[in-house]
């Protein structure tokens, strides 16, 4: 029976493993949210998230899962009489428009099969049919390990639509893929903790653009807990408006501390390596599900082309040696698995969980 006392390594797209460094972070004494002592963690916090981001904007704190901004972005963003183009490639992606959906709002959707791109000339061909609003995108679709070509997206999206609003989940991208906040021109990304940022899931980071958050000022009936305004507010004076995990963020400001210590060019070049090797591995052994031009940098999805058990592949190393990978993600399931290598995971970490699928594959 499975012990959660005695928690397996995470080599799953998320939750991934958490350092012993940045448990003890949130080990640590609790902090009264309206005090000033907690004002200057989270004003010290978002300044350097702002680094991290590339971004002179907002960049807001919330205690909930990434797919709460989902809802945020279209409930504050959109009006109900606008039209949202929900650009879908993989299962994410494909949430997020039901998401947009089910907050009463007109939403249009660009599909393509999963495991190819979303490409600007899709989305600018689409664009061109009708009067939308804002799209959604997923920067890194967790599901099929693709990577969309968000720079070349926003490049043409600055170019020829600069009106339309561009929510992008970035979920299992941000800290691990180049995100230059300000340059994209993007109004939402967010991404939840427990991916590339190696915190407990829980939390979220958001940068919101200051166009976003003054056309939220327009549209009615945005809730209290998601409202940007309110957030807005709040921030200004180093709150938040609801009471946060205050642990969340201490170990957020020490995982920002690390990452601006190693330099984001570093960082991102570190989770490419690691992609390489694992991208390595994959073509040896099985295939890569989708093609190499846009493969994952955060996490690779292998396509099981040698037909092997992955459930029981997966069981048996969790047995022998407390570790675990990712099976495939819905329809994927046992014709895909995948292995998340971002976040703290590192080099010797990958070679280790390699080598027990190679003497169980044989």
């Amino acid at each position: 029976m499975a012990d959660w006392k005695n928690p397996p390594r995470l080599f799953i797209p998320g939750p991934v493993k958490v350092d012993d460094d940045v448990l003890q972070q949130m080990a640590r004494p609790t902090l009264g949210h309206r005090g000033k002592e907690y004002s200057t963690l989270q004003a010290e916090t978002v300044d350097m998230l702002k680094k991290v981001l590339f971004t002179e904007q907002n960049v807001f704190l919330s205690t909930s899962s990434g797919s709460g901004i989902w809802e945020a972005a279209i409930r504050n963003c959109i009006a109900p009489d606008e039209t949202v183009l929900a650009t879908c490639c993989g299962a994410f992606s494909d949430k997020w428009a039901d998401v947009a959906e089910l907050c009463g709002r007109r939403v249009e959707r660009l599909k393509v099969e999963w495991g190819q791109p979303t490409t600007p000339e899709l989305i600018e061909a689409k664009l061109a049919e009708g009067n939308y609003a804002a799209v959604t995108l997923v920067y890194n679709e967790t599901s099929t390990g693709l990577t969309n070509p968000v720079y070349d997206i926003s490049k043409m999206m600055k170019a020829k639509y600069p009106d339309v609003l561009v929510f992008v989940d970035t979920v299992s991208g941000m800290v691990g893929l180049p995100l230059h906040f300000d340059e994209l021109g993007w109004d939402v990304a967010f991404a939840s903790v427990q991916k590339a940022f190696a915190i407990p899931p829980g939390f979220t980071v958001a940068a919101v653009s200051h166009r976003a958050l003054e056309k939220s000022k327009s549209v009615p009936n945005r809730g209290y807990y998601f409202n940007f305004e309110m957030w807005a507010k709040s921030a200004a004076k180093s709150q938040t408006l609801v009471t946060p995990t205050v642990q969340h963020i201490m170990a957020l400001n020490y995982q920002c501390n690390k990452l601006l210590k190693e330099g984001m060019e570093n960082v991102w070049a570190r989770h490419k390596a690691m992609a390489e090797f694992v991208r390595g591995w994959a073509q040896e052994k099985f295939e890569i599900f989708c093609d190499e031009q846009y493969a994952s940098n955060t996490l690779t999805t292998v396509k099981n082309t040698r037909g092997i058990n992955v459930a029981e592949t997966i069981k048996a190393i969790q047995e022998k040696h407390n570790t675990i990978f990712g099976n495939g993600y819905g329809k994927l399931k046992e014709e895909t698995f995948r292995i998340a290598h971002m976040g703290d995971i590192t080099m010797d970490d990958l070679k280790e969980l390699l080598g027990w699928i190679d003497e169980e594959i044989g």
